[in-house]
């Protein structure tokens, strides 16, 4: 109970973190450091460097803590100006042995900040500040300073691993955005792949419909009735075809949503298919559950290449379309009867751009694809889909 209510409160906190910019935060850190800075209790918390002493409190110290906390205000935005403001106030500050004030700890604040966010001259501005700190050094052993060497360095390693705790933050930083802005280009990727997919399947299957039911209409100019019912099927196919690229146009153009064209039912594209003249049958086994979009799109899409190679490369011969569900996987299959077509000519069946992408629809569900020439010279294409898809 205790380990979720800290949960909650942890992430309280950091909702209420990100609601405001960082550059406002460094706004409260500067007046909350200048206040504590005069707080005589929190004195002995102060960084006594060189224990350099007999200076009296005066207005210049105030002006030098002042220098060491206000800058804290563009710690972010700045840190190399912070850290040099506040470290050059740090300096004067022991140096001239003035009482111990809680502002001296914001130097640490400010080298942290400085290897967090610092972007450019980073060597530069690393190699300057130990440059400072041996001059800094010299000059405490020059004003009688009883500290040893040894302690000079205990110093030296405990600002530079103030420094470096800010580099490492930084380099975790810069590597989950590099993380996300993998997985966008991997998103993007994905996006513009299901798309194409996409494109492929309604560009084959409406246009080959148009290109055979306009092949077979000279065959049949003499009867009217026919070349009005090829006519409308190619008017059909093309307004079906129109419609989806319209979608995916949408698709194209607005942000957030899912390349899914809206699609009819398998029996719908049967039908289609067999108004064009090419003999169907359907069967379906026993009552399918509510599937998933993603999983009913990749059904009507098996459909859909099945029936598209059969219309290309078996015109005119039974084709069998079956549906059924069976251990919580849908299970898909068309078979075309073999057609008098070399089996070298449909030789791109099998690693066509059309069933690759099915295969990538449909792995990705965690499904599986095949397709193939039958022993009769048949061609048969069928999937394995889970009925919830990829968990």
């Amino acid at each position: 109970m205790s380990g979720t209510w800290a949960g909650d409160r942890l992430r309280r906190l950091r909702e209420v973190w990100r609601v405001y910019d960082a550059t406002v935060w460094d706004r409260w850190l500067a007046v909350v450091s200048t206040g504590l800075a005069f707080v005589p209790a929190l004195s002995i918390m102060s960084v006594q460097f060189g224990d350099l002493s007999g200076r009296p409190a005066d207005a210049f110290q105030i002006v030098l803590i002042l220098a060491q906390t206000v800058p804290l205000a563009v710690r972010t935005r700045w840190p190399a100006a912070c850290l040099a403001i506040n470290g050059t106030a740090f300096a004067i500050h022991e140096t001239l042995g003035y009482p111990m004030q809680f502002g001296t700890v914001t130097v640490y604040i400010a080298l942290y900040s400085a290897g967090a966010h610092q972007e450019r001259f980073r060597r530069v501005i690393a190699a300057a500040a130990s440059a400072a700190y041996v001059v800094l050094c010299a000059a405490a052993v020059l004003l009688g300073s009883p500290v040893l060497q040894s302690e000079f360095l205990v110093f030296y390693l405990l600002f530079a691993a103030c420094w470096l705790g800010g580099a490492f933050v930084r380099g975790q930083r810069l590597q989950e955005a590099g993380r996300r802005r993998l997985a966008a280009e991997a998103a993007a990727a994905a996006e513009r792949a299901r798309i194409a997919r996409e494109l492929h399947d309604v560009v084959t299957h409406h246009v080959t419909a148009i290109v055979v039911q306009a092949d077979a209409t000279q065959f049949v100019a003499t009867s009217p009735e026919r070349v009005a019912t090829a006519l409308s099927t190619i008017g059909g196919a093309g307004r079906r075809a129109l419609a989806e690229l319209r979608y995916l146009l949408d698709v194209l153009e607005a942000t957030g949503e899912s390349a899914t064209p809206v699609v009819g039912n398998v029996r719908d594209l049967v039908e289609r298919a067999r108004s064009g003249g090419q003999p169907i049958e359907l069967v379906e086994d026993g009552d399918r559950p509510p599937l998933p979009v993603g999983v009913g799109l990749a059904v009507y899409r098996v459909v859909q290449e099945g029936l598209t190679n059969a219309v290309k490369y078996a015109e005119g011969r039974p084709t069998t379309v079956r549906i059924g569900c069976r251990d919580d996987r849908v299970e898909v299959e068309v078979t075309n009867a073999p057609a008098a077509v070399p089996v070298g000519a449909r030789s791109g069946l099998s690693g066509g751009r059309g069933l690759a992408g099915l295969r990538d629809r449909i792995g990705a569900l965690g499904g599986a694809l095949a397709a193939g020439e039958q022993p009769d010279g048949g061609f048969r294409v069928s999937a394995s889909i889970p009925v919830g898809g990829a968990e």
